[in-house]
């Protein structure tokens, strides 16, 4: 069900009591959504499904959790949020922690919350539907190609006939050769580029579903860990896309101090839809870049964001020919 009532109401309701405790999935209501607000109100208390809200305020009140600016993108944000109820009130919760955690404090929140919606009933069904693909030649090669030239490391993810499909080779690849920035202090300068006409399509999706116990798979996610590397030593790195930057394609860049883009780059992140969240780090880095509301929109709303969008809202800082 969608609650439709003015900001106003809202924070009156979360005043009562269990007022913020009934406002869930569980008990009917899978999304708020508010005029737009004055900007004045105050609450003490969110309430546990996402609150949604068609303005052009560039300011959002801190309730709001997505923020829209017309009818169309409305209806796709309702849309994702029915489909997905329960994803869509755990990324909600999570990003609100988040947006208030240190880097490692929010990753942690993220891998406890993506491991636990890894064994959802969304999420299963999806996995009954999703027919695993052949699997592509691999050319032998290690997953991060990696070279260096006096000061500069040069990392290129090597995965071009699956699109650099984000997998564990490549997660632990990348984390092996980022763990050289700690070894050797004399690397000043990281470049990650990637071959192939993506610079990365998302998590192997024939990977997905792999994990059987969920605390094993958060603590083997929070182990090997890239995005705990590269936020360390951030301001060393240039990220240079291309291409698909789908889920961890764009997560994993995000940690970086400095991002460019070729045009034909365009940024989407997928797994809301699947009953998940975005786990690569992207509740984090994307989060720092971009705001909760936009992340919350486009993880929510599911479309994609084309290189001159993501450069007016700083998830990339330059699109270069």
């Amino acid at each position: 069900m969608i609650l439709e009532t003015s900001l106003d109401e809202l924070c009156a309701r979360l005043l009562q009591p269990y007022g913020a405790e009934n406002l869930n999935h569980l008990n009917g209501v899978d999304l708020i959504l508010v005029d737009e607000p004055h900007w004045n109100t105050t609450a003490t208390k969110n309430p546990q499904c996402p609150v949604l809200c068609l303005t052009e305020a560039s300011n959002p009140h801190e309730l709001i959790d997505l923020v829209v600016t017309n009818k169309d993108d409305l209806d796709l944000a309702i849309e994702g949020v029915q489909k997905s109820p329960i994803a869509s009130q755990l990324l909600t919760q999570l990003l609100r922690h988040n947006e208030k955690s240190s880097v490692a404090q929010a990753l942690f929140a993220e891998s406890l919350t993506y491991s636990t919606l890894q064994h959802g009933a969304q999420f299963k069904s999806w996995l009954t539907q999703h027919k695993r693909r052949e699997q592509a030649t691999e050319l032998g090669e290690s997953a991060i190609l990696v070279s260096r030239e006096q000061g500069e490391l040069q990392l290129t993810l090597n995965r071009p006939e699956k699109r650099n499909a984000w997998s564990v080779e490549m997660r632990d690849a990348l984390t092996e050769s980022l763990q050289l920035l700690d070894a050797d202090t004399s690397i000043e300068k990281v470049s990650i580029d990637a071959k192939g006409p993506a610079f990365g399509a998302g998590g192997d999706l024939d990977e997905f579903g792999l994990a059987r116990d969920a605390a094993l798979a958060h603590l083997t996610r929070s182990i090997r860990n890239p995005g705990l590397l590269l936020d360390e030593h951030r301001d060393k790195v240039t990220v240079n896309l291309h291409g698909a930057c789908v889920g961890a394609g764009i997560e994993i860049p995000a940690f970086a101090s400095r991002i460019t883009a070729k045009p034909d780059t365009f940024c989407l992140l997928p797994e809301v839809a699947f009953g998940l969240i975005p786990g690569a780090g992207g509740t984090a880095s994307i989060l720092r870049r971009i705001g909760r509301q936009r992340l919350a929109w486009m993880a929510i709303g599911g479309q994609r964001i084309d290189a001159q969008t993501a450069f007016e809202w700083g998830l990339i800082d330059s699109i270069v020919d």
